[in-house]
């Protein structure tokens, strides 16, 4: 296949060196002139292990050029990729002039170009940068978006120092796409690698960047102040955290990773209270690790106020333990947000059948009485009682019951799901609010 590439730096090079490995035709387009000297004397740019022999030998194989001639890069190519830089403004926001700027001369391009062209956006960008550019397209070529081109997301999960092993065996190829036939053109284009091809929607695609380097630095910082709080007790932090990397099952894994309602339970408030008061008794600040319980009263906060937000008195809520699957009622977050309505006058009922059944055996029965003897008198023993009484939902836990009723009891009834419960709403979308999604 033929491609361009616009944006000679450090993603530009790693991509057409690795395209004409793989057997592509490569043209590369900047307006930095040493560049292109470098690109056609057969020398990478810039230095990176691998790179300067891969663009040597596309350079001899015929399979890599460079230019400052943008439209004949487009006129000659059936992808061209958009890989210029996007850097912060002092507050905050990105930089995307040279990102428009490319993209005005792809569009001169295709003004003089016949047959369908993808536009391939590989830099970091902001949720809905391609529809923006899209449009743009549109204005300064003439042409139509997704008759006469598409633009895409295509964003580069490259480390400095491994891009082109990062390259050739990414953890999946990521496209954000409206078109079917550009979605097929990049498969065939990627249909080398070993790694699982994606497609999503645009906008997942150019916010998947931005939540991955922010969850590296989430666990870098995490680590580290792991490691200040070991160093003042004692403990080699390094094989503390190699333990702590061996399971895969819950700690590097995708468990806890599904967006929701907050934590609850006996054990990660405990314990995470415990570690945060172990670190102020040796006075070692851990802003991120003192953050999470914060973060966690805000989510209870969020669906207090949404519920407020429907604008409706008869609230029902199904399922009142921390987890499905059990009776554990102690720090179960939902209790917070009820306890604020009811006070507010709402009026609400609750089934939980793993509580009632507790209550029964009394195994819950004094925690009821004791800790929550007022929201006690609003649990019901009947699901269906309490989904007739109501007109907003909310969803708590994951219970089959659950599912199985409410694909069939709507009848107008707001439903807001915390947990993401997976049954059929197709014909309910309208009364259907996911907590995050």
């Amino acid at each position: 296949m033929k491609i361009s590439i616009f944006g000679l730096g450090y993603v530009g090079t790693v991509a057409i060196g690795c395209f004409a490995k793989a057997g592509h035709e490569g043209i590369g387009v900047d307006i930095n002139e040493d560049k292109i000297e470098l690109i056609n004397s057969g020398q990478s740019p810039i230095v990176e292990a691998q790179l300067n022999e891969l663009i040597s030998e596309g350079r001899k194989n015929g399979r890599i050029t460079a230019t400052n001639d943008s439209i004949q890069a487009v006129c000659s190519s059936d992808v061209s990729f958009i890989c210029v830089g996007t850097p912060s403004t002092l507050e905050g926001h990105l930089d995307l002039s040279y990102l428009e700027k490319v993209s005005k001369e792809i569009a001169e391009g295709l003004r003089k170009k016949n047959g369908f062209h993808v536009v391939c956006i590989r830099s970091t960008v902001p949720p809905g940068t391609c529809e923006r550019i899209s449009i743009l397209i549109e204005e300064y070529s003439g042409k139509i978006a997704e008759k006469d081109f598409t633009v895409v997301s295509n964003p580069e999960f490259l480390r400095e120092g491994s891009a082109v092993v990062d390259f050739n065996d990414p953890p999946f190829t990521l496209i954000g796409s409206r078109s079917s036939k550009a979605t097929q053109m990049l498969k065939v284009l990627y249909g080398h690698l070993p790694s699982p091809f994606v497609t999503t929607e645009v906008r997942t695609a150019e916010m998947l960047k931005y939540v991955n380097n922010t969850f590296h630095a989430l666990k870098i910082t995490f680590a580290n102040e792991v490691g200040n709080i070991c160093k003042k007790l004692g403990i080699d932090s390094r094989e503390l955290m190699r333990i702590f990397c061996m399971d895969n099952k819950l700690n590097i894994s995708s468990y806890y990773l599904n967006p929701g309602f907050a934590y609850g339970g006996s054990c990660l408030p405990k314990d995470l209270k415990a570690l945060r008061t172990m670190a102020h008794d040796l006075y070692v600040r851990c802003p991120v690790i003192e953050s999470i319980e914060i973060s966690n009263e805000m989510q209870k906060d969020l669906v207090l106020n949404k519920i407020i937000e429907f604008g409706k008195n008869k609230v029902g809520f199904l399922g009142l333990s921390f987890k499905a699957g059990t009776d554990d009622l102690r720090n179960s977050p939902i209790i917070d947000v009820i306890e604020k309505l009811l006070g507010k006058g709402f009026d609400v009922r609750i089934y939980d059948r793993n509580v009632n059944l507790s209550n029964l055996l009394g195994s819950n029965r004094e925690f009821i009485r004791q800790k929550i003897p007022f929201v006690s008198r609003f649990i019901s023993e009947r699901l269906e009682q309490v989904i007739e009484h109501s007109d907003v939902i909310v969803l708590v836990n994951k219970e089959r019951e659950f599912i199985t009723l409410l694909e069939n009891n709507f009848d107008g009834k707001i439903v807001y799901d915390l947990v993401n419960i997976g049954f059929n709403r197709e014909k309910q979308e309208s009364n259907y609010v996911g907590i995050s999604w």
